[in-house]
This record gives structure tokens, sequence and C-alpha cells, in this order.
């Protein structure tokens, strides 16, 4: 079973999204890796967007709900199942699901994990027995970019850009901190503060010791949610650290 499913994820993931990589490889001018690179990871990014934008919007519409949220922690601080029940009710109300940016980032996780493999191991001529009959076989693909940097290998400069770019990443999408006399709340809060110099240190520690397309993956698509993070936030009015 779990083989079938492998078989599956190759087929409908791996492959294409390699194959992709492999067509702008032959295609852009100098055959470039790290250009291909950068001009795939903005293709997913734009095929994903409306799924972005889906979760930008339940953390708007979450956002403003706060208000309403800490009256219901502070009336039942005592009554945790009341708690509980009022809080779905308002949920109710307003006709959200507080877990579907959740599901909407599990809906990414397949696409990135294919997305990982094929950087890393599109390198290596072994992969190319997966090319389609229609994509020309280059039959060795250069790991150099922009003629200095050596993608297969790891990098920590680039590594220390990724978890840089992470930082900006969190911090635009955390949310203002409000004061308040409830301690779920302002634990909560602490948190989201942790998480805002946890994630970039992780990044960085991931990156460090993986091939440097990787971490060009990551910083192109870093920059990109930047940017769109800043229009969206910017059209919803959500309010950020």
């Amino acid at each position: 079973m779990f083989e079938f499913l492998i078989k599956i994820f190759d087929l409908a993931l791996y492959q294409p999204l390699f194959n992709a990589l492999v067509l702008l490889y032959n295609y852009l001018p100098g055959h470039d890796f790290g250009i291909a690179i950068i001009v795939l990871t903005i293709l997913i990014r734009f095929i994903l967007y409306p799924i972005s934008v889906k979760a930008f919007k339940s953390q708007k519409i979450l956002q403003d709900l706060q208000p309403k949220l800490q009256e219901i922690q502070k009336k039942y601080k005592d009554d945790k199942e009341k708690q509980a029940k009022e809080t779905l009710e308002l949920y109710k109300k307003e006709k959200i699901n507080p877990f579907s940016g959740l599901f909407l980032a599990i809906i990414q996780f397949p696409v990135l994990i294919a997305l990982y493999r094929v950087f890393w191991k599109g390198l290596e001529s072994s992969e190319l027995v997966h090319l389609y009959a229609f994509i020309a076989n280059p039959v060795n693909i250069s790991a150099v970019f922009i003629g200095l940097i050596d993608l297969s290998k790891p990098n920590w400069i680039f590594a220390v850009l990724a978890g840089v770019l992470q930082y900006f990443q969190t911090k635009m999408m955390t949310p203002k901190r409000v004061k308040t006399e409830n301690k779920e709340s302002e634990i909560t809060q602490m948190m989201q503060t942790q998480m805002l110099y946890f994630f970039p240190f992780l990044t960085i520690i991931i990156l460090i010791s993986l091939p440097s397309a990787i971490g060009l993956y990551w910083i192109t698509s870093g920059i990109f949610s930047i940017i769109q993070q800043y229009f969206i936030l910017k059209k919803t009015g959500i309010k950020t650290a």
C-alpha cells in the first residue's frame, strides 16, 4: 500500500514538476539550473495563489473575532466546556472554519515535498529516466548558478538569507499584540513572538546542510510570499505586529 502511494505521488506530482524543471532548463537562455528553479518556483506560487488568498481571508476573519473570543474566554474562564461551546457557536454564527487555514496549508504540503525532491535530486543523471518522451534529454545538468554558485552543495549564505526572509515573512503574518488580562490570550501572544524567531532559526539549521538548490527555492518563495503578503494585507486591512 505504501509503495502504491509513493508511485501515485511520483506520477501525480514529482514527475510533472521534474519535467517542467528540465523543460525550463532546456529552453531558458544560458541553460542555468538556478534560473530554471526561480522560474518554476514563481510559476508554482502563482498556481497556489488562490489557496493563499483564502488562507489570508480566513486569518482576517479570525483576527476580527479576537475581541469576541477574548470576551467569551473571560466570561467563562471557570467553565471550559461552556467556553468551548460558546466559541463554536460564534464560529457557526460567523460561518467560518477556524481550521481552514491549516487545511489549506496541508493541501500545499505534498506539492512542497515534491518540489524539494525535484530540486534535491534533479541534478542526478539517474533521474533523467523520468523524462517524458517530448522532453529533450540534456544528458548532464550543470549545477552552477550564474557561473558562480554550485547548487549541488550547501551554501551558508543562502541558508542565512532564507532565514532572514522567513523572519520578515513570519513577522508580517503575526497579529498585532493587544494588552489583555486573559492568561490564555497572553500565552498565545507569547508563543507567536517565540515563533517569530524560532522559524527563521529552524530554516537556517535545515538549509545549512542541504544542497543550495533548495535554499534558492526557499529564497525565491520567500521573496514572492513577502510581496504577495504585502498586497493582500494592504487589501484586506489585516493588522500585524
